[in-house]
């Protein structure tokens, strides 16, 4: 039976789980990677510089989970769920199910920060009091100066960082979220370029590493914001492809290979009878031909928990569904199949949205079996 929702999608290559306060905690390979070398050059190392340096960047990335959780803990407050948080080598993301209201986003946003600012002080305060040797303070010292540090960054506004969701959130209790989130983008754009051009001259790779990858996120976030303010409105039948193939379950991937060959199409519902009781998209078919053969049949490897979209569904709302879902959903009145809704017919109902155009929804549907 395919599911109304879509299932929640793991980051691309993200290994192990843990789970805090309900959270699932996944942990990026290269992070992985990080923490053994990390280990392993502390623990087998006679200088106790390196055991220090080791302690201490393993502490800093506990502060910056603790900091992750703190916007986690915070949105449960509001009623958003985390999907999860990822840890990389360069910090973590916290994915939340849904965006938040403007007052919810700022308190949500800057609940990281005060995490840090809390840790810094803790532990000011811890070794004021504990007595401890002079190793043990310098190595207190450095993690509170880090957090302090950590909290001082992420209240850049430069968007998407927290200081830019606090930035975009004030905007938006005034101007509204679209207008808010791209003078936020652009904001966070400039930013990144000066950050870029510093650690270009200061020689700071890691610094320029963090410039480019805000600059990218403010990019996507400003195309994410138009990509929902131009399908507000609109239901999923404007967009979705009316003219498409489908394939019978006793098919086999040689009888996909054709099809694939012969249209354009790259995903198929795969029916049995009126039922629909599948979809194979391109990667599954890839699989499908690589482990199983040709002559395998389209059911041993077609999806059976597809994405299913309700066709008078607010396409904007249906965005967030069509990134978990991969590259298609198929749009459904009850069983009835009406037609696909891909990444590729989003892009091109965008594109003609922006040429001021009003895509209409009367088109009727044609299914073609194989």
């Amino acid at each position: 039976m395919a599911s109304e929702k879509s299932q929640t999608a793991r980051a691309s290559g993200t290994l192990g789980e843990i789970s805090l306060f309900g959270v699932p905690v996944r942990f990026h390979f290269t992070f992985l990677f990080l923490m053994a070398f990390l280990l392993a050059a502390g623990l087998g190392s006679r200088e106790a510089n390196m055991a220090s340096d080791a302690l201490f960047v393993l502490a800093l990335f506990l502060c910056v989970l603790l900091h992750e959780l703190g916007h986690a803990v915070t949105a449960r407050r509001y009623g958003i769920k985390t999907i999860e948080i990822v840890m990389y080598p360069i910090g973590g993301v916290a994915r939340l199910e849904k965006e938040a209201a403007p007052k919810a986003e700022l308190v949500i946003a800057f609940a990281g920060p005060l995490v840090n600012i809390i840790l810094g002080v803790a532990v000011v305060v811890g070794a004021s009091y504990a007595g401890l040797d002079q190793k043990a303070n310098e190595l207190l010292t450095r993690i509170a100066a880090a957090n302090f540090y950590l909290a001082g960054f992420n209240l850049v506004p430069a968007f998407p960082m927290d200081g830019g969701r606090i930035l975009r959130s004030a905007i938006a209790m005034v101007k509204g979220e679209q207008v808010a989130t791209q003078i936020a983008s652009r904001i966070g754009r400039g930013l990144a370029v000066m950050m870029a051009i510093y650690g270009i001259i200061a020689g700071q790779i890691f610094l320029l590493l963090i410039a480019l990858l805000v600059f990218l996120a403010a990019t996507q976030e400003g195309a994410v914001s138009e990509g929902r303010a131009l399908t507000a409105g609109m239901p999923v039948r404007a967009a979705m492809v009316t003219a498409f193939h489908t394939l019978p379950h006793g098919s086999t991937l040689r009888e996909a290979a054709q099809l694939l060959i012969a249209t354009t199409q790259q995903d198929f519902p795969v029916v049995h009878g009126d039922q629909v009781v599948g979809l194979l998209d391109r990667t599954a078919f890839v699989r499908g031909m690589a482990g199983e053969g040709p002559e395998a049949y389209v059911s041993a490897v077609m999806d059976r928990d597809y994405v299913r979209l309700d066709p008078d569904r607010d396409l904007a709302e249906s965005l967030p569904a069509m990134a978990e879902a991969g590259p298609c959903a198929l749009v459904m009145d009850g069983e009835h199949l009406l037609g696909l809704l891909t990444r590729e017919n989003i892009a091109e109902f965008l594109m003609i949205r922006k040429l001021g155009l009003n895509p209409g929804a009367s088109a009727s549907t044609t299914a073609t079996g194989v």
